[in-house]
């Protein structure tokens, strides 16, 4: 079974180099690297082209989700990952775990935890994001997992879509809301750190607005006709209190 990985990446010359090496030294060896690059105005291409005999496209988008869109439809596997230009993967054995927890449950998707580590010293732990099991009602409650950590089969894009880039920095959050909760893929949890994330980098700064952008968020539960948990659990119970009344 073949895995893509889709890194995008816009002056990244720091940073891409390990997100690149982490690839590389994975122990699973039918891997397909896609490098989105947005015309980047440092040395990455140079970095890139240096290390990666992969597919590289080199041209202007509309943004990060635009980027994993033109990734995905270049993709060849049958499983599609994203990693971020910052980010690289926690172990060499990853990639193989995961490919492995498709074979056993059978299932659509995969995902897993994150560390947040020091931009400068990678052993330096800033912050865990533990996803947990997932429940059917879990999103009413404010749970996502992280998306590096978000393994999809290339067939569930092809059946309901990438990426809304109408959502802004919500449309990852939009992706897996769609995909988890409207339309219900199956998903098993790998209880194990995936991936470690800079803190102060490009990949940290986006995952920062977009769990601030919480008019997308509203908007992500609208155009799937979808109720939040406001609504949920407040709202509704209390017009049937008051029509009871």
């Amino acid at each position: 079974m073949k895995v893509s990985i889709i890194t995008a990446t816009f002056n990244s010359a720091s940073t891409v180099a390990d997100t690149i090496r982490s690839v590389q030294q994975q122990t699973y060896q039918n891997i397909e690297h896609i490098i989105v690059d947005a015309v980047s105005k440092d040395n990455t291409l140079e970095i890139v082209r240096s290390m990666h005999q992969g597919i590289i496209i080199s041209e202007k988008d509309k943004g990060i989700y635009d980027a994993m869109n033109k990734g995905i439809a270049f993709a060849s596997g049958g499983i599609i990952g994203i990693l971020n230009s910052d980010d690289f993967y926690a172990d060499k054995n990853i990639i193989e775990k995961i490919v492995d927890l498709f074979q056993s449950t059978n299932c659509d998707a995969v995902y897993g935890d994150l560390l947040y580590v020091d931009y400068n010293d990678l052993s330096k732990i800033k912050r865990k994001w533990i996803s947990g099991a997932h429940s059917i009602r879990s999103f009413l409650y404010g749970w996502m997992p992280p998306h590096p950590t978000f393994f999809v089969k290339k067939e569930v894009y092809e059946k309901l879509g990438g990426f809304n880039l109408q959502l802004g920095s919500a449309a990852d959050y939009e992706l897996m809301l769609r995909f988890i909760f409207k339309e219900k893929i199956k998903l098993s949890y790998l209880n194990e750190v995936i991936v470690k994330m800079r803190t102060g980098g490009v990949s940290n700064k986006n995952l920062s607005n977009r769990l601030m952008a919480n008019k997308n968020d509203k908007l992500a539960w609208k155009i799937n006709n979808l109720r939040p948990f406001w609504f949920t659990t407040i709202l509704k119970p209390l017009r049937k209190i008051v029509q009871f009344i």
